[in-house]
């Protein structure tokens, strides 16, 4: 019994500080200079601490800090989710992992078969902020691939009515919802600020994995750069979209397939073989019975 209200302090205790990690309230800005400050008076310099999460992210391996943050890019950097505060999630509820799978194992006796499920649950909670970043990215980039054919259109038809590049990509991010027109209201943004077109689509593409807008975004840098007529390009785009967008819905109706063999055969089929064969089974088993 005292393991079980150990281990439930523990779990509110880890459930406090995550929470307290993933929405820190504000603090004072003064008072947050003078505990990352360091003064040194004999080199006349002032040298700023760094903080817990930012020695972590050091210590983190280049590669993962990297797609950590490309993935918080791509995800549209959320509200609370910074590298800082993810890194900092995953060793907090690796800890709680850790000391939850000890608990467990010294309360059930140190079983083979518990100890694999110590260190499996805390693997999973290690690994469970990126998977939640990784699948909130993924998830916005397929948005902004469903999003993107029928965007050109509208902006394809503003051009041929005669409004320019920069008003009909206003009017279809102003027109539409969802994470295509918040990253071309960016764009917009980015250029009324005094950014060029050129650079302002680059930073575009960068926050995006997306290869059609990709290739959609070099296509209008390098008509910006030799003049070509945006009209035509954004129609050629466009028709090249429409067909992408018709060959994918093809494949995944080509898909569906083998994706239902499975749950054919691991599921129906025995059901099925269950109800025609259990009444002559019986049968055979009353005329075996009654000899």
């Amino acid at each position: 019994m005292l393991v079980v209200y150990a281990a439930v302090a523990l779990v509110a205790i880890g459930l406090g500080v995550l929470v307290f990690v993933l929405f820190p309230g504000r603090k004072p800005v003064a008072d947050t200079a003078e505990r990352n400050v360091e003064v040194h008076p004999s080199l006349g310099v002032v040298q700023q601490r760094p903080s817990l999460a930012q020695s972590l992210i050091t210590a983190a391996p280049a590669g993962y800090a990297g797609w950590l943050e490309k993935q918080v890019v791509y995800a549209g950097r959320p509200i609370g989710w910074t590298v800082h505060r993810i890194v900092t999630c995953k060793l907090v509820l690796l800890v709680i992992g850790v000391v939850g799978g000890f608990l467990f194992v010294v309360a059930g006796g140190p079983q083979p078969l518990e100890v694999l499920v110590a260190i499996a649950i805390s693997a999973l909670l290690f690994f469970l902020p990126d998977v939640l970043i990784n699948s909130r990215a993924h998830d916005r980039q397929e948005a902004l691939k469903v999003a993107l054919p029928d965007t050109l259109d509208q902006m394809t038809i503003a051009v041929e009515a005669g409004l320019g590049f920069d008003a009909a990509m206003a009017k279809a991010a102003r027109g539409g919802k969802g994470p295509l027109a918040e990253e071309l209201i960016r764009v917009l943004q980015d250029m009324s600020i005094g950014r060029t077109r050129r650079d302002s689509f680059q930073e575009l593409e960068r926050r995006t994995s997306v290869e059609d807008l990709r290739r959609f975004i070099r296509a209008v840098i390098q008509a910006d750069a030799y003049g070509v007529a945006i009209g035509e390009v954004l129609r050629v785009q466009a028709g090249e979209m429409r067909l992408k967008r018709r060959q994918r819905a093809e494949e995944q109706a080509q898909k569906v397939t083998v994706k239902i063999l499975f749950p054919l055969v691991f599921c129906l089929l025995p059901v099925l073989f269950i109800v025609v064969m259990t009444p002559a089974v019986l049968s055979i088993i009353d005329s075996f019975s009654s000899l």
